[in-house]
């Protein structure tokens, strides 16, 4: 079920040129083992973007449904409501506070741009770990629309725009927050439900054996002029299929 909330008024004179009337920012999400966590995501974004656009996929009974088959069709709904960007997001992120002063800024770009964020994963809802590939992670999730039918990716970590569809990538000083990670049983849990997804790392070479691995790690805080907001509270729930549960009792018996 597809659920689109407009929070500004559409542009008057739509056939006027960008430049000439504010772009309209659209966020788009899905949700399924993670549908509490909804709640906090828009009041994190909806002070950012001029609609949004959720996919429940809580009816999906595979272990993982088509992420490449929901974002097309997000992308499409964006785009009939009149989406000229779209801040791609999941319901366990969040954009630093910073965000709110600096998105139209971003958007002020002609042509077709793709800013990445610095995609920090959360060990507690305020420290982040900078260690090896940790520091290095960067998420492309604010971009100008396209005609959803180029997207023709298929891979489990695949970006939202088309890799040969001519946009220019380019990394803003903005974090976005993955809460994820927070709890010990989702990291072990992640580890598996990619090995399972993937087993042959053909998405990802390196594998996911590093998600569970805290050999030399190291930490950083949220600097004051970075939080995010509403503040998060763990409930050390898993958030995503429990694998171990499914070998216990399969779907079907």
């Amino acid at each position: 079920m597809i659920t689109l909330k407009r929070l500004t008024q559409p542009p008057r004179r739509p056939w006027l040129t960008l430049r000439r009337r504010r772009p309209q920012v659209f966020a788009v999400f899905s949700y399924r083992f993670d549908a509490h966590l909804v709640p906090d995501l828009l009041a994190n974004i909806e002070p950012i973007v001029d609609g949004w656009v959720a996919f429940d996929d809580r009816a999906a009974t595979g272990v993982f449904s088509s992420e490449a088959g929901r974002r097309r069709i997000l992308l499409q709904e964006a785009r009939k409501a009149g989406a000229d960007w779209i801040l791609a997001v999941d319901p366990d992120e969040r954009f630093e506070a910073g965000v709110r002063s600096r998105i139209r800024r971003l958007m002020a770009e002609s042509g077709r741009v793709a800013w990445g964020f610095r995609f920090r994963e959360m060990y507690t809802p305020t420290t982040y770990r900078i260690d090896g590939i940790w520091g290095k992670k960067i998420r492309y999730c604010l971009f100008t629309m396209f005609d959803p039918a180029e997207r023709t990716d298929t891979g489990l970590h695949d970006l939202w725009f088309p890799r040969d569809g001519g946009f220019q990538t380019r990394h803003c000083d903005l974090d976005l927050y993955h809460l994820k990670m927070i709890a010990p049983a989702r990291r072990l849990a992640r580890r598996d439900l990619y090995n399972f997804l993937d087993p042959n790392r053909a998405d990802q070479p390196i594998g996911y054996d590093y998600l569970a691995e805290e050999r030399d790690a190291a930490f950083e805080t949220i600097p004051r002029n970075r939080l995010y907001h509403p503040a998060h509270v763990d409930d050390g729930g898993l958030w995503m299929q429990d694998l171990g549960s499914l070998r216990k009792h399969p779907i079907g018996e």
